[in-house]
């Protein structure tokens, strides 16, 4: 059974289970990947610094959207609402308020928990294409909702907020860029650590127990209501300090930069890195953020087209993402250790 494939059982979709040692990277490997993040920038402009940057805060994002779909089996296009709330969190607080922007940042991790914990409520009879129905209706209304006129004071309206970007502190010798990314790989970092632990934790085996089967899990003692609405809530406040980092990075907000298009981005992102290997949520980001590119380079008029040929051809040859290609190239280390 694949992450990819739809099994039918007694109505519900399942994900293939992923052993505990297979969520994330071996120690050695994990170390230089660290390596190359913290010296790669300095060697490259400023640009490079920006879009790399930006992988991670998508990587963030698809991290968040692996721990609810990969954990807990729930599948979900709505991910660019909470994307927005945190982006607008952060915006609203560092324009209007004056906060600092770290400050900001675990105030739309909390904003964002709640409203995802509450949003898993009512989706509590849902599962499925239904619930995915429900996000997708979720993500599709938060540009329109961000543009009411009695928030217009506080969201810039269709005009958006104009985002400050911060200066290094206590004088360090590098530029805006630089710093921001430092940041967002230490905050990145952390989440990280803190979502393997999750997932290997009593609450992460009950999200996999639910994912497996939740007849099973309920007869076991298993909280299901409890679960269900605590990943919706995880994987919305991981996904709000993504948008609060995005909104520091960009730094500008507005209702059209979050439409369904990045949720279905995110979504896509899962599943080219692989649906519960949480290492691969960044290479699903870098899929999202350089393949469009390497498309439209190709092709300006097709760019879209090219695209889909691009995606046609990774999900055929790889079904189940760069997971799978980390599983191949394990075993093919493997043997010629034995040789």
């Amino acid at each position: 059974m694949s992450a990819a494939e739809e099994v039918v059982a007694e109505g519900h979709q399942a994900v293939e289970a992923v052993p505990k040692r297979a969520m994330t990277l071996g120690t050695g490997t994990s170390l230089v990947v660290l390596a190359a993040l913290l010296i790669v920038p300095v060697f490259v402009k400023n640009f490079i610094i920006f879009q790399m940057t930006m992988l991670l805060i998508y990587g963030l994002a698809v991290l968040a959207l692996n721990i609810l779909t990969g954990g807990s089996g729930q599948f979900s296009l709505g991910q660019s609402a909470f994307y927005a709330v945190g982006a607008y969190t952060s915006a609203v607080l560092m324009e209007h308020a004056n906060i600092n922007y770290a400050l900001t940042i675990p105030i739309s991790a909390v904003v964002c928990f709640g409203f995802g914990y509450l949003f898993g409520k009512p989706a509590l009879r849902l599962s499925g294409v239904y619930l995915a129905l429900a996000t997708f209706a979720l993500a599709t209304a938060m540009p329109q909702l961000l543009k009411l006129n009695f928030l217009e004071h506080w969201t810039g309206g269709v005009q958006g907020l104009v985002v400050t970007k911060p200066d290094a502190p206590f004088g360090l010798p590098m530029s805006q860029d630089m710093w921001l990314y430092y940041f967002t790989l230490l905050v990145t970092i952390a989440i990280y650590i803190f979502s393997v632990n999750l997932l290997r934790s009593r609450s992460g085996r009950a999200f996999m127990a639910i994912r497996d089967n939740e007849i099973a899990a309920s007869s076991m003692g298993v909280n299901v209501a409890l679960y269900k609405t605590l990943a919706f809530g995880v994987s919305a406040a991981i996904t709000g300090i993504a948008g609060s980092l995005g909104a520091i990075a960009v730094q500008f907000v507005a209702p059209d930069s979050y439409t369904i298009t990045l949720a279905i981005s995110l979504f896509l992102g899962m599943v080219v890195g692989g649906v519960g290997w949480l290492p691969g949520s960044f290479v699903g980001a870098a899929f999202i953020i350089f393949v469009p590119n390497m498309a439209e380079s190709i092709s300006k008029g097709l760019s879209g087209a090219v695209f889909g040929v691009l995606l046609f051809l990774v999900i055929y040859l790889v079904p189940h993402g760069a997971r799978q290609i980390a599983i191949l190239g394990h075993q093919l280390a493997g043997k010629l250790r034995k040789n």
